[in-house]
Formats: structure tokens, sequence, C-alpha cells
């Protein structure tokens, strides 16, 4: 089967669709004849990237809030067919050290991060093990391989992700519904703006993450690591002893690039959003 024939007439829903990964995503997956439904807590954005690629469904959704995610599968399912694939892409990476992080951000990015993809992923669970089939696709990240300075409560709601993913997958297994992970590298989005890529290492496109999403829904496979060359990286430094490990990463720039190295001018947009400033 092609991979536009593996892809045709395929109800797909993304969180955070609005912009970055979530939006390059529905645009590709849309070209292949999918049917995509975006949901994104910014309600201006969702219905304009909505309107402009002529989805066939989008509304605002807070994926940290049962009713909002509940109400938002419910609809998607009546105006536009049975979910074949749920990818849970909405997240946020405010960075900076522990110590300055309120309180209100930590509950914040574990909300968005871990609970808004848990949260989705059982109440889609639900509706695709009563009819044999679906896909659920998480977005994580190379982070929740590694430890980042900058990123202590990011790099553990990515590591979380990654460890409910591969449950779920043997949970389930058996049952008709795939589960995978998308761990990306630094991506030239809003969300790693001012940031700059670790030395020898490009930031990617959203349009790379996107063609690995498209890639898992035609085969799907428990994990892709996006760039190959910063997947290969991070499998072997986790091959390396901890302090050969930390060692080349600070080579890499991974101890200043999101604390002292940021440019907190471009970035300063981006963290105003995430963090309700």
């Amino acid at each position: 089967m092609s991979k536009i024939e593996s892809i045709r007439g395929k109800v797909v829903v993304i969180t955070g669709g609005a912009r970055g990964i979530g939006l390059a995503t529905a645009v590709a997956l849309e070209k292949l004849g999918a049917l995509i439904a975006i949901g994104d807590i910014d309600e201006k954005t969702v219905k304009e990237s909505g309107t402009d690629h002529d989805f066939e469904y989008y509304a605002r959704l807070d994926v940290t809030d049962i009713q909002s995610f509940t109400t938002f599968l419910d609809d998607v399912e009546r105006e536009v067919g049975p979910i074949d694939v749920l990818i849970n892409n909405a997240g946020i990476m405010p960075t900076g050290r522990l110590v300055d992080e309120t309180d209100q951000i930590t509950r914040r990015i574990l909300d968005i991060n871990i609970y808004g993809v848990i949260l989705g992923s059982k109440i889609a669970l639900a509706r695709m093990l009563a009819r044999g089939k679906g896909h659920i696709i998480n977005i994580a990240s190379l982070a929740g391989e590694t430890h980042i300075p900058g990123l202590a409560t990011y790099n553990a709601s990515k590591h979380a992700v990654l460890g409910f993913t591969d449950t779920l997958r043997e949970e389930y297994r058996g049952t008709g519904v795939a589960f995978s992970s998308v761990l990306p590298t630094l991506t030239n989005t809003e969300l790693g703006s001012g940031v700059a890529a670790p030395k020898g290492l490009p930031a990617a496109e959203p349009e790379e993450i996107a063609a690995a999403v498209v890639r898992l829904i035609t085969k799907p496979r428990p994990k892709a690591r996006v760039t190959r060359a910063a997947g290969a990286m991070s499998v072997f430094v986790n091959l390396l002893p901890q302090s050969a490990g930390d060692a080349l990463g600070r080579s890499m720039g991974s101890g200043r690039a999101f604390l002292d190295d940021v440019d907190a001018e471009k970035r300063r947009a981006y963290e105003e959003r995430v963090r309700g400033d």
C-alpha cells in the first residue's frame, strides 16, 4: 500500500495544532488526503489556521480539562468521523534555572506536557479499543532521553511521556491500537526561539517532524527520532559512562544553551505567552 493510500481518509486529531510542529503535521497529512481536526488553547490562532488551510474541524481545546477534551473529540467524531489517529502535540517549554521557576509555571508545564497527554490518550484509547483499531502518537523530545540544564521540569515531562507511551504499547499489545513517540531535536519554531542548536547538530524544521509523523502513520513503530544525526547522538551518549556523556554534552554547549546563551529578546514573546504574563 502506498503512503497516500495508507493515509487517505484517516481522521487525524492534532492538539496544539494552530502553529509550529502541530500545524506543519496537519498540512503534511492533509496533502496526503487525511481528514484533519486541530485543537489549540489559542482560539484566535486555531481558527485562523483552520480557516486558512480549510481543515475539516478546528476549535479551541484545553488539553488539561477533561470536559474540553471530551467535547472536542465528541464534536470531531460527529462532524468528521471516528478518530483513527490522535497526535498529542500540545506542549510548552519555558527555560531557566529551577530555583527561579514559579510553582505556577511548574504546574503549567506538568499539566500540559504530561497530564494533557495522559488525558487525551485515555479518552481516545477507549474509543479506539471499542473499534479494535487506532494509533496514538505522542510528541516527546530528545530531551526525554537526556538532561539539559535550564530545562529541568521540561526534561522531566518528556521523560514521563516516553515512559507513558512505552507502557501503553505493552499494556494494549494485540488490541489493534498502536502507540508511538516522536522525539524531535531543537526545532525552528516559536518554542525554540532565541536558543542556539548544539554544535554540529543543526535545528530541525517543523516539516521534518511532520514527515516523521507521516512515516509512523504509514508504518507504525515505537519511536522516531528527528533528526537522524541528533537521534544517533542521543543514543550514543546514553551508551557512554555518565561522566563521559555529561562531558560530551557540555562540549557541545548543552550546559549554557538554555541558560546564559539564550537570546532573551528573541524569546520574550514566546515566554510571555506560555507563562501567561
